[in-house]
């Protein structure tokens, strides 16, 4: 069953994770997705693999890594 707390987002932007949660989870990192409308928050041990291959872009040379941050702004565009 979800459960849904809303919690306070200091100066800082700082949030604090209720301990069960912590707890629960059995770790010390998150990882934060931006999504469109909203962020989400996972344990840092989750399966990243979905992940990979999320991305598609015409560029191929990886080695530079400003042309390639333009080649994947470029394609988002499109």
């Amino acid at each position: 069953m979800s459960k849904v707390e809303i919690k306070p987002v200091d100066l800082q932007g700082r949030i604090i994770l209720p301990k069960a949660w912590r707890n629960r989870l059995r770790t010390n990192s998150v990882i934060i997705i931006d999504e469109d409308d909203r962020l989400e928050i996972r344990p840092a041990d989750v399966d990243l693999s979905r992940f990979v291959d999320a991305v598609e872009t015409e560029e191929r040379n990886f080695d530079d890594y400003h042309k390639l941050r333009r080649g994947l702004r470029k394609d988002a565009v499109h």
